[in-house]
């Protein structure tokens, strides 16, 4: 079953993909379904003997482009709807044991160029709201394949967080006829104290407000909206700046850092999001060097997050590691 189910309570669409209970699940030691296929052994979702980048469908998709439609009844407490949309996946190397900290800067480089060609061309699909560009990294985070990977998801709604960003960032600019992003983003770059990272075009930074422990930022230091906007020199600053923020995270306890990286940028949903502005988001679990953070009674129950660490205390020790 596939379908978007409304919660009343909170008025936000809830996915239902029950067939995604099936999904590779650590599969063995010597079969890895995104690594090249290889004459003699097991066919992968890849049937190139190497490559690059590549981005397909995802087989357990939470979306689909053919889905067909419900037979809704009309009622007025429990809608539905269907779940049309598009979920990729997008494997960053051939090489299985690497990771996107691992890649060269213009490794990195091309992967942008592929996430904003994605951006682009699910966004002229007139049933795709938000291109959601993400990635979950580690087996503490959830992750069954170690293979160095991201998703793109193509939702036929805008997700409940950026319609609040989009709707802060909305009121922010009525009141002060300023993007609320640029102005955070100037503010710390002029306190410096939460910066860890900073290149002409982009500044790296654990916000004011930080969520997760040492939760990382990145913003341009200029107004874009997406990706869309971005020239050549936004594209290779930004590979420098990341490159730049994953190595501190593996060298801040010394192992390879897991992390949920969540690219935001405006819908593609046909209206125009003048005050809004694209950023990554990165949010680690690990608040000590043998201590996760558990999202517990607060943060699941309430959506009140509690931090363990200062802000200010966990940007000194990012910006403290070394230079690469």
């Amino acid at each position: 079953m596939m379908e978007l189910r409304w919660d009343p309570t909170l008025e936000e669409w809830v996915v239902i993909a029950s067939h995604r209970s099936s999904r590779t699940f650590f599969p063995p030691a010597d079969y890895c379904p995104l690594c090249p296929s290889k004459r003699g052994k097991m066919k992968t979702e890849i049937l190139s003997s190497d490559y690059e980048i590549v981005v397909f469908e995802n087989k357990f998709p939470s979306f689909s482009k053919s889905v067909s439609c419900l037979d809704t009844k009309r009622d007025n407490l429990y809608q539905r709807a269907a779940a049309k949309g598009i979920c990729e996946v997008i494997c960053y190397t051939s090489h299985h044991n690497l990771t996107l900290t691992e890649l060269p800067t213009d490794q990195i480089e091309n992967l942008i160029l592929v996430w904003q060609d994605r951006y682009r061309e699910l966004g002229k699909q007139s049933f795709i709201k938000y291109v959601f560009i993400f990635e979950n990294k580690g087996k503490e985070v959830g992750v069954t394949l170690s293979h160095p990977h991201g998703q793109i998801y193509g939702y036929p709604f805008i997700p409940p967080k950026i319609k609040k960003e989009l709707k802060a960032s909305f009121n922010y600019f009525k009141k002060k006829r300023k993007c609320l992003f640029c102005e955070i983003g100037r503010k710390e770059g002029k306190k410096k104290k939460r910066v860890i990272s900073q290149n002409r075009d982009f500044l790296a930074f654990v916000p004011f407000y930080a969520h997760f422990p040492y939760e990382v930022h990145i913003f341009p230091k200029k107004h874009l909206t997406s990706f869309h906007s971005f020239k050549k020199n936004d594209i290779r600053n930004l590979a420098e700046i990341m490159k730049k923020v994953l190595t501190k995270y593996d060298r801040l306890f010394g192992f390879s850092f897991p992390y949920i990286m969540n690219i935001h940028q405006a819908p593609t949903d046909g209206k125009k999001y003048p005050y809004y502005h694209f950023h990554i988001e990165f949010y680690p679990f690990y608040r000590a060097e043998n201590r996760l953070k558990y999202l517990a009674g607060s943060e699941e129950g309430a959506g009140v997050f509690i931090g363990d660490l200062l802000p200010e205390d966990q940007a000194s020790q990012l910006r403290k590691i070394g230079k690469l």
